[in-house]
């Protein structure tokens, strides 16, 4: 999919959810399509119904920021939208095309988490892949994984993958659907800004096909820069969990996130994590954990035939 595209379906499904009296136009009736009309947005953004209606069909792609500004503005876009918008409009007019390589967490990255050993700690690439945890880390979110899977690019788990596609990680989220829309709303926002990234379309596009409600979601352009918040889980070893979150961004262009966990002092999640941390946890049924030989066949593999054109 292109970023014409991209930027013209964005506007698209953004006017839809928009309802004439939520920017205090009047609503006169029955309305052939949903949200508001063409017209009705280019005069709230101030541009002519002709202009926004070529750049909405990808007709024009110089459109300044002032124009793009206005439009985020009669979009009630926040923040992160805002920031989306933008991305999809100069990635139209740059034409930038994003070089990939192999990636790795960098070497100070991974003695810090490595010195974390009371805190779940994780490094994830732009396209939210695994390039390592520390033991913690592994064992919260995929201790039914390798815990070396992160090392090669062929083994490396992607979290998003297997949020929708691998069993054991879709059990791990009670509250399932608000962690698939976080990781949507993230994905979305990282492709606004890697705007021509084969790796990132392959994901999306496998997705696509594989998961009706992956391709739900990502139609409906979520956007939101999720940095903190609280995550509910439940472990196969420990049980229920309810654990605050913080993504650590470095100060370099790699994209990588260092994603941690935290529970609040004196909870049973504290207690919980100590147990998993010691290594001593152990559920009605043992351990979750799968034997080493048979946790490869259980990782969602890339498929290299999937792309978005």
């Amino acid at each position: 999919m292109t970023m014409v595209s991209e930027l013209g379906e964005f506007l698209r499904v953004r006017r839809a959810a928009l309802q004439p009296e939520d920017v205090g136009l009047l609503n006169y009736g029955i309305r052939r399509v949903p949200g508001l009309r063409r017209e009705e947005l280019a005069m709230l953004a101030g541009v002519s119904n002709t202009y926004y209606t070529r750049l909405e069909q990808g007709l024009s792609n110089n459109a300044s920021d002032a124009i793009i500004d206005a439009i985020a503005r009669a979009l009630n876009l926040n923040t992160d939208e805002r920031a989306h918008l933008f991305n999809l409009a100069r990635a139209r007019a740059t034409k930038r095309r994003t070089v990939t390589k192999p990636d790795k967490a960098r070497t100070g990255t991974l003695r810090l988490i490595q010195s974390m050993s009371s805190t779940p700690a994780i490094v994830l690439g732009r396209r939210s892949e695994v390039l390592a945890w520390n033991r913690l880390g592994h064992r919260l979110v995929a201790g039914h994984l390798d815990y070396d899977a992160p090392k090669s690019a062929a083994t490396r788990p992607n979290m998003t993958r297997l949020l929708f596609l691998d069993q054991h990680t879709r059990e791990l989220y009670p509250r399932w659907l608000e962690e698939a829309t976080r990781a949507v709303s993230s994905l979305r926002l990282v492709a606004g800004r890697a705007t021509d990234d084969p790796e990132l379309a392959s994901l999306v596009g496998e997705l696509t096909l594989k998961s009706e409600e992956f391709a739900k979601l990502w139609a409906r352009h979520p956007v939101e820069n999720c940095m903190s918040g609280l995550k509910h889980m439940h472990h196969p070893e420990v049980g229920d969990l309810e654990l605050n979150f913080e993504v650590l961004t470095p100060p370099d262009e790699s994209g990588h996130r260092i994603l941690m966990y935290a529970a609040d002092p004196g909870t049973p999640a504290a207690e919980a994590l100590q147990l998993l941390a010691a290594g001593d946890a152990v559920g009605p049924e043992g351990p979750a954990r799968l034997p080493l030989d048979q946790r490869s066949s259980t990782l969602p593999q890339p498929d290299s035939h999937f792309r978005i054109r």
